[in-house]
């Protein structure tokens, strides 16, 4: 593919390639829900307590296992919560899974902890009307933060696609997150070039193997710019012009998004240096069967 025109390239770039499933797991969003369903259910009791601090204090000496459910109201996935005081001198760690407090002060402690967060408040100003629903909206929350990692996986997932509609089986003629040691030790291919000399291991999302050909693949999709781009164009340029030392090993590339126009000065470099750079475009053209040899 010589002579092509780097902005006629980058202009194909997508704005998005998330799927139905890339935006919430709804799934791990109920399951999480579900095995914590009947602690949430005691707690919904002091939803519109007259004498919450009592209700609550009875309420776990009886049933000290929702304290489990405490840090999860507060958005917050683990068991200890750490809050300085008012003055900022002492430190409280609050584990609620060790349970139950135990003592006279430590109830009051789990008490002071819940008003001064506010617990107290949405519970017995009847600011939600059950817990089930209230949880549930927060694991859906949480789970969107999830979308950065999902996306990543996407890319993985197309170019995936696409090696296995060219033929090519996995654990046969094609691995996924295969390591420098690895391809060494399953071909005999001296990789020293861009392992330090072994000093630095570095794994590949997927590698193809080819009757003549070793080739490393690189995946990534970037609907957003930032810093990371411009470092990431720099490092795979550094690696294709390593591997161009290394006889029977091919560096691939696949990349798009957006977000590459804003670091397009530093990908046009790697473009430039880099015979095997492509996009999703350039997948759906047939390249996979044209390179993969």
């Amino acid at each position: 593919m010589a002579n092509r025109d780097f902005n006629k390239w980058l202009s194909g770039f997508r704005d998005s390639i998330a799927d139905y499933g890339y935006y919430i797991d709804f799934k791990k969003v109920h399951q999480n829900v579900d095995s914590i369903k009947v602690e949430l259910n005691i707690l919904n009791s002091l939803i519109g307590s007259k004498n919450i601090e009592t209700d609550f204090e009875n309420l776990t000496k009886r049933y000290p296992e929702v304290l489990k459910c405490i840090p999860l109201l507060l958005a917050v996935r683990g068991n200890e919560i750490y809050c300085q005081d008012e003055n900022g001198g002492y430190l409280f760690q609050f584990d609620f899974e060790k349970y139950p407090p135990h003592s006279h002060a430590n109830y009051e402690k789990y008490k002071h902890f819940m008003r001064q967060t506010g617990l107290f408040d949405l519970l017995e100003n009847h600011i939600v009307n059950n817990l089930i629903d209230y949880t549930t909206g927060v694991e859906t929350g949480m789970d969107s933060n999830g979308r950065k990692n999902r996306g990543g996986h996407l890319m993985e997932d197309l170019v995936e696609n696409f090696i296995k509609n060219a033929g090519f089986v996995k654990d046969k003629t094609y691995f996924k997150e295969f390591c420098i040691h690895q391809i060494t030790e399953k071909w005999g291919i001296n990789l020293s070039a861009i392992s330090n000399n072994g000093k630095m291991e570095k794994r590949f999302d997927f590698v193809v193997k080819t009757p003549t050909m070793i080739y490393g693949i690189e995946t990534n999709f970037y609907g957003s710019g930032g810093s990371k781009l411009n470092e990431t164009a720099r490092s795979y340029k550094t690696l294709a012009l390593e591997t161009d030392t290394i006889d029977g090993f091919t560096f691939v590339w696949f990349t798009d998004g957006k977000g590459w126009t804003s670091a397009k000065n530093n990908l046009e470099e790697t473009f430039d240096a880099m015979e095997h750079i492509y996009s999703i475009k350039d997948l759906e053209d047939g390249i996979i069967t044209e390179v993969f040899r």
